[in-house]
């Protein structure tokens, strides 16, 4: 399974390399080349999850497909449309089971924006080439799982030793978001980014390479945020 998947990530690199440079003077932004070989559907929901009114709508900021990583204890971010008393729950599953490795409750952000479970937080370490599913819910009724507002994603992590040759990146720069959405380690990509924003709140040129790498799997509500976001800072 390993040979397989590194052959599919050295056929991704290949395409990567015949790309022209963006033209002189414009903004750099980051181009996620998914893995050629991919399961599909595995987001839940392809836009906010909720309801209009009063209850929140959340997102995991993941691609459609199984997105993959380098790090044994990633983060797993995801979006909330706004501040919420409801109880929040994380979920992470091994596909090989039935059970849940992981099923606790969060505390619910003080605001909507973009939020991360941090793996190594929670003493978790990820197996190479597994593939695990995580969720995060919103509770409404506890005696009513039916009504919970869920999303999630799935997520895979190749083994450094492997993944090395393709230049798969550890540290968290702004050129480290370049080559890991290039090289398809979505994960990374969107990690290093949401931490560089986190730390750089006022910066509104990561902002907008957040948006553009959500538009890129699709979740075009998260990235008008984002947008909405660094036009009112620089208004």
């Amino acid at each position: 399974m390993a040979r397989t998947f590194v052959a599919t990530l050295l056929f991704t690199v290949s395409l990567v390399s015949t790309n022209a440079a963006a033209p002189e003077g414009v903004p750099d932004v980051p181009q996620y080349n998914a893995p050629q070989k991919m399961t599909p559907r595995a987001r839940l929901g392809g836009s906010l999850r909720g309801s209009e009114g009063e209850d929140p709508a959340v997102a995991a900021l993941v691609p459609d497909h199984v997105g993959i990583t380098v790090k044994q204890h990633p983060a797993l971010n995801w979006f909330l449309s706004k501040h919420t008393s409801l109880p929040i729950t994380f979920t992470l599953i091994d596909e090989r089971s039935i059970h849940a490795l992981v099923e606790r409750p969060l505390a619910p952000p003080h605001q909507a924006g973009v939020h991360a479970v941090k793996l190594e937080d929670l003493g978790v370490t990820l197996q190479p080439n597994i593939q695990y599913r995580w969720y995060i819910s919103v509770i409404k009724d506890a005696d009513s799982p039916s009504q919970d507002i869920v999303t999630g994603g799935m997520i895979e992590r190749c083994e450094f030793s492997e993944c090395s040759i393709l230049g798969a990146m550890t540290t968290c720069t702004r050129e480290a978001v370049m080559t890991s959405a290039a090289k398809g380690f979505w994960y990374d990509a969107m990690g290093c980014l949401c931490d560089l924003i986190d730390s750089n709140p006022a910066d509104t040129a990561l902002r907008k390479q957040r948006a553009a790498l959500l538009r890129q799997v699709g979740l075009h509500d998260v990235a008008d945020w984002d947008l909405a976001q660094s036009h009112a800072r620089q208004g």
